[in-house]
């Protein structure tokens, strides 16, 4: 089973394009698009007026009509409003929501909200449960070939949602290890880099967050083979997540879940201590 990646390949996994008509997203979109369509036309109104009215150029109308754009809650409850749809157009708001991402980003997501520890090993970026918007964005918009405009802010916005991790009461156990270069690598530029240093520093204050750091000069490195995810679920069950170029995978055997575990312990162990990663993300960003 693909997943989603944290990388610039985003919701990528092998044969897999992250528009709209891939999964069953799309589906919901053309249909919610079709309905605002059916009640703008009986209402007389061109899409340039109902854009007016409802405060979204015509282009957007265009788009979330055709099921390209998917529509946020105020778009559907002005438009609900302005076509005097009784609540109808504002009802479709859950489906919407439930669809607003591609089926990958929502398993992916449930298995992280369904976690009771989490962790995680990056070597090249920021982890995506970590990552600012801004950081967010600028990574996925190194991909190549590069995501359309529409694709990439879905994907950025799929990424921000799975951090509602964080607001899970009882909050998960949550630890990370990053390797030290992704502290240095400037994507998305200086200031980009620092807000999500920055972020780093904040999320480490959070009790249920122990964030640590894999220091270039470790000579005895046990994560060599690329970034891993170990998730243990709340019925007792362990997965593990494994991320290569073009292809990302969830795993379930358990035997290669225990080799997992067990690298990502190393890891841990090799790694500066949490209270020593902490001052070496400061440093970092008092050279940035």
């Amino acid at each position: 089973m693909d997943y989603t990646a944290d990388g610039a390949d985003g919701a990528d996994g092998s044969h897999w394009d992250a528009g709209l008509e891939d999964d069953d997203s799309g589906a919901v979109m053309k249909a919610v698009g079709r309905q605002i369509k059916l009640w703008r036309e009986a209402a007389g109104l061109r899409r340039i007026e109902f854009g007016a009215a409802i405060g979204y150029g015509e282009e957007m109308v265009s788009s979330v009509e055709r099921g390209r754009r998917v529509p946020k809650p105020e778009f559907l409850d002005k438009a609900d409003e302005v076509l005097g749809a009784g609540g109808k157009l504002a009802a479709m708001k859950d489906d919407v929501a439930e669809a607003r991402y591609p089926k990958k980003v929502r398993d992916v997501a449930k298995l992280e909200y369904e976690a009771g520890e989490l962790g995680s090993y990056a070597s090249t970026v920021v982890d995506g449960l970590l990552q600012t918007e801004e950081y967010a964005r600028a990574l996925l918009g190194l991909r190549r070939p590069a995501y359309g405009e529409d694709e990439l802010e879905r994907l950025v916005a799929a990424r921000m949602a799975r951090q509602e991790i964080y607001e899970r009461r009882p909050a998960p156990l949550l630890t990370f290890v990053q390797e030290e270069a992704t502290l240095r690598r400037p994507i998305g530029g200086r200031m980009v880099l620092r807000r999500q240093l920055e972020h780093l520093l904040e999320a480490s204050q959070l009790r249920y967050v122990e964030i640590q750091v894999m220091p270039t000069a470790v000579e005895e490195h046990s994560g060599l083979g690329g970034s891993l995810r170990v998730l243990k679920l709340k019925d007792g069950t362990a997965v593990g997540l494994n991320e290569v170029q073009l292809t990302s995978r969830l795993i379930a055997d358990p035997r290669e879940v225990q080799i997992l575990e067990m690298r990502y312990g190393m890891i841990r162990a090799q790694a500066h201590t949490p209270r020593e990663s902490l001052a070496v993300i400061q440093k970092v960003l008092g050279e940035t």
